[in-house]
């Protein structure tokens, strides 16, 4: 599914006046790929999940999935948080048949198909298992089932690895980025790690100081099919962290 961002700003009113977070910002993310957006803190980037989500709709230009605007939440969105927000009191297959289950399609098609993903990335065996029973990446793993589970065509992802401590996130982060891929979404990841965005994605969004403006757009064709660890050891890896890194570093007035 394709994702086009239309000049879209927006503004938030607050007790001490009315706060930009973003300004006529517009890019595409083509059907199936992985763009990361990246930026200073407080840019807007979650925002622009936000907005993407149907959450939130922009005070200026539009958001538009396959040509048609997004106006309210979509079932073709699905959402992964920061943290995994998983259900303590109830087990791993309850929290991943969460949606199925609030949208009446606990069928035995969507269970078998839940069944399959639990069992391709050796979570099977932790079913019947509480969330506190297992690490902090099999959580995140579980997480991205349950958002899987309503099959969305576009995944957005709100810092999701930022929780785990920096092996597991390396192990968690291509972890998940195989999945998405194999299972052919749209992906959309905010991150504030510029390694994390380069070994991941097709497309890098970079993105100004708040008001949240388009600084650049980088096209990551030099690691096109290279896996997630093996990028980082490519010799383009440094030349691509350290553009990003000077951009960030501007403030654009």
């Amino acid at each position: 599914m394709r994702i086009e961002i239309r000049h879209v700003s927006m503004t938030y009113q607050s007790p001490d006046g009315e706060l930009e977070a973003l300004r006529d910002v517009s890019f595409e993310v083509a059907d199936g790929s992985f763009v990361s957006i990246v930026g200073p803190s407080g840019c807007g980037k979650s925002t622009l999940l936000s907005l993407i989500a149907g959450l939130e709709r922009p005070t200026e230009g539009a958001i538009l999935l396959d040509g048609e605007a997004v106006t309210a939440p979509t079932e073709k969105v699905g959402f992964m948080p920061q943290r995994d927000q998983l259900f303590e009191w109830r087990t791993i297959w309850r929290n991943v048949m969460l949606g199925p289950e609030i949208r009446g399609e606990d069928t035995k098609a969507r269970q078998a198909a839940v069944r399959a993903l639990l069992e391709q990335y050796a979570l099977a065996g932790f079913a019947g298992k509480q969330p506190a029973q297992l690490s902090g990446g099999m959580r995140q793993r579980c997480a991205l089932i349950r958002t899987l589970a309503v099959e969305p065509s576009v995944l957005l992802l709100d810092e999701p690895f930022s929780a785990l401590d920096y092996q597991t996130r390396l192990a968690v982060s291509a972890d998940i980025s195989r999945i998405i891929r194999q299972t052919n979404k749209t992906a959309v990841l905010v991150t504030h790690d510029i390694s994390e965005a380069i070994s991941m994605s097709d497309r890098i969004v970079v993105l100004t100081h708040r008001p949240g403006r388009l600084r650049s757009v980088h096209d990551l064709d030099a690691f096109a099919d290279v896996p997630v660890l093996e990028r980082r050891a490519m010799p383009a890896f440094q030349a691509m962290f350290n553009t990003i890194w000077e951009e960030l570093d501007v403030n654009v007035s």
